[in-house]
């Protein structure tokens, strides 16, 4: 078991007794990873920005029934994603996007071409420095609901059954999804490093 942080067992303490202070501290202290977190969701500032807020109301809503099992981070890293959850659910009333114009095309062979590369894992590329922004700017391409699979499988690590109970989806529905989230996603990473390729050979003639 973890020790106990005396700084957030006093800021904990100054939450439960409804100490503004504290809940600047806590805003303060946690809002710029929330909005990360948030903005790769809802991949727009603005409404990244409304998540972080209700996930914030929610939060000083539920403090008294924080336990302090886990850190106030992950607490409030749970609660932001869910915060997106509920803001995407609302968009999906619109016309879903089709992720078709992403995948894998077949070649003049008529094979299904796909890049010789296994999957790395999208929580991998990210951390890889020269590849951390194209790797968010190719998720940010993926159709709300293929992108919100991906994020919750290979970056906050949910398994298939939470995955599935999150967004209310079948198991397989859920493995289809990142499926084909994982194919689009290196589709859209194959095509730079292809165009990149390209370019530096058209430099050195």
């Amino acid at each position: 078991m973890k020790a106990p942080d005396p700084d957030e067992a006093k800021l904990l303490a100054g939450l439960r007794a409804a100490d503004e202070s504290a809940y600047e501290v806590l805003v303060r202290t946690h809002s710029g990873r929330m909005l990360a977190v948030a903005r790769r969701f809802m991949g727009n500032d603005d409404d990244a920005r409304e998540a972080v807020q209700e996930a914030f109301v929610s939060a000083f809503r539920a403090m008294d029934r924080f336990d302090g099992d886990a850190r106030l981070s992950t607490w409030l890293h749970r609660i932001v994603v869910n915060a997106c959850l509920m803001k995407l659910r609302t968009r999906r009333r619109k016309p879903e996007e089709s992720i078709d114009d992403l995948l894998p095309r077949f070649a003049e062979n008529g094979h299904l071409h796909v890049s010789g590369a296994g999957w790395d894992g999208a929580d991998r590329l990210i951390e890889r420095g020269e590849t951390r922004i194209l790797v968010r700017e190719a998720i940010e391409k993926l159709p709300d609901p293929y992108r919100t699979v991906l994020l919750l499988r290979d970056i906050e690590e949910f398994d298939t059954e939470q995955t599935a109970e999150a967004l209310g989806l079948s198991k397989a529905a859920v493995k289809t999804r990142l499926h084909r989230a994982r194919q689009a996603l290196r589709q859209l990473l194959d095509e730079h490093f292809s165009r990149s390729g390209a370019d530096d050979a058209e430099e050195s003639r």
